[in-house]
């Protein structure tokens, strides 16, 4: 697990390093993309290092899935797209680690997958620390609430 970029995250988050890190939820960890091309762009990275949903404990699988779900939801308060785009992909790093993309009316190629932006120009999209901060604190208020109804 030591050579997984998301194991490294995480450690990256425990350590207090990481200043992409929204919050802790039950069975992953929430942190805005690096990059912000999608503005909103958020990541929840379980806990469990496995490649697969299957490979879940049922319990854990199902809360995995609700607290996407939650954090979804706050992602569209929060930053109020047209539509959302949810990818479970793994195949660079495999370890669950779901890709939240809220879509807004002014993206580029909105109507096709975000993948087809080449990603020197996806990728290279960051906030302000000001920004970055203001928004972390927002998703987090976010998701406090969506967590405690």
């Amino acid at each position: 697990m030591n050579n997984c970029l998301i194991c490294q995250r995480i450690s990256q988050i425990k350590q207090g390093t990481n200043k992409y890190f929204v919050c802790e939820l039950d069975t992953a960890y929430v942190v805005l993309g690096d990059s912000q091309f999608y503005k909103g762009y958020t990541l929840l990275l379980s806990k469990h290092h496995c490649s697969e949903l299957h490979q879940l404990d049922k319990a854990v699988k199902l809360r995995f899935l609700e607290e996407m779900s939650i954090v979804a939801e706050a992602m569209f308060e929060v930053f109020q797209p047209v539509k959302l785009n949810y990818e479970l992909l793994g195949n660079r790093h495999a370890h669950l680690h779901w890709h939240l993309f809220p879509r807004h009316v002014n993206d580029p190629n909105i109507h096709n997958p975000i993948w087809i932006i080449d990603k020197t120009v996806r990728n290279n999209t960051f906030l302000p620390e000001t920004e970055l901060k203001q928004t972390i604190k927002n998703l987090q208020t976010a998701i406090q609430k969506y967590t405690q109804t």
